[in-house]
């Protein structure tokens, strides 16, 4: 099973999100941490929804083509009265603007927007962390 535990990420990944969510915090935005590593595996279920098994395409990324198999992303959602909002583009905005101030890429940016997904590849590519094991 995917990890919610921030203590998965990178460490300087660690700090940045941790950073992300007391800036949240002082903006009145309660936010949920609901993934950060997922293993090739679990990336590779996440790439069939939608294509090979029933439900909305969720990621482009195939197993080792993703952030979060290199323990560099973190998956959101804001909440509030503790009920997740997915679709309040209004707080995904605020909240896409506080991580990117942190230092992170924020899939609301995207082409294929993904709204809860915020990365940090230190100016890398994917490619270039897989064929260097940087993760």
């Amino acid at each position: 099973m995917a990890s919610r535990k921030l203590e998965d990420l990178l460490p300087h990944v660690q700090t940045k999100a941790e950073q992300f969510l007391s800036e949240c915090k002082k903006a009145d935005i309660d936010v949920l941490i609901y993934c950060t590593y997922r293993s090739y595996e679990e990336q590779e279920a996440e790439y069939a929804k939608g294509r090979t098994v029933a439900g909305k395409i969720v990621t482009n990324a195939r197993g080792g083509e993703s952030a979060h198999n290199w323990h560099r992303a973190f998956d959101c959602v804001p909440l509030l009265n503790g009920r997740a909002q997915w679709s309040d583009n209004e707080l995904y905005q605020k909240i896409g603007a506080i991580g990117k101030r942190v230092g992170f890429e924020w899939g609301g940016d995207w082409k294929f927007t993904d709204k809860p997904h915020f990365q940090m590849l230190d100016g890398m590519t994917i490619k270039q962390i897989r064929d260097n094991g940087n993760g």
